[in-house]
């Protein structure tokens, strides 16, 4: 989604599954992020950020940023970062100052641990998807994995099937405890 007129943040991510998390949250927590000129934007993958920042940001649009990113893209963002003008060597802390968190692998496995492996099944019985998770256990380079792994196997081996379970699972966690990215992103906007 782009911008308006009338939005005053934008929250910046990867893609689809985190943009449905962020809004499944928000709404339930009682917010309309569109009502509060607020936009969720999905970049089409993390290496576009740069883009973003300079179109949006105090060079650009001048709205509030915050963001959200995957462990292995942090490189991406914190140099994004610092080649628009948001500081040099930033950490992590740094970086979660100026609104952009960072999971801990990524967000599906953020959800995964947050609700436990017996929930994400539980989801994915209640989605008719519980068979074909089993089959995708039995493949021989899924068999020694642990749960988790697997869970996230099978949530991103399909298409779109990431981004309606980002949703499915927000709506199965308890809302005063979500996964702090998650959380601390809605914070900053």
């Amino acid at each position: 989604m782009n911008p308006g007129e009338g939005d005053r943040a934008a929250i910046l991510v990867e893609g689809p599954s985190d943009r449905r998390a962020i809004e499944t949250l928000a709404r339930l927590r009682g917010r309309d992020l569109r009502a509060e000129g607020v936009v969720v934007v999905p970049m089409g993958g993390v290496t576009n950020i740069g883009h973003f920042l300079e179109r949006l940001g105090p060079r650009g649009r001048g709205l509030r940023l915050a963001g959200m990113c995957d462990a292995a893209e942090e490189h991406h963002v914190r140099r994004a970062l610092e080649r628009t003008g948001y500081g040099a060597a930033l950490s992590r802390a740094e970086m979660a100052r100026l609104g952009f968190h960072v999971c801990v692998v990524d967000l599906e496995d953020e959800l995964i641990r947050a609700l436990g492996t017996d929930r994400v099944e539980r989801t994915l019985a209640a989605e008719g998807e519980l068979a074909s998770f089993r089959v995708l256990q039995k493949q021989p380079a899924q068999r020694d994995r642990e749960l988790g792994r697997q869970l996230r196997r099978f949530l991103g081996c399909r298409s779109g099937r990431k981004a309606r379970y980002a949703g499915l699972l927000v709506e199965a966690l308890d809302p005063a405890r979500p996964p702090e990215p998650l959380e601390r992103v809605l914070a900053q906007v």
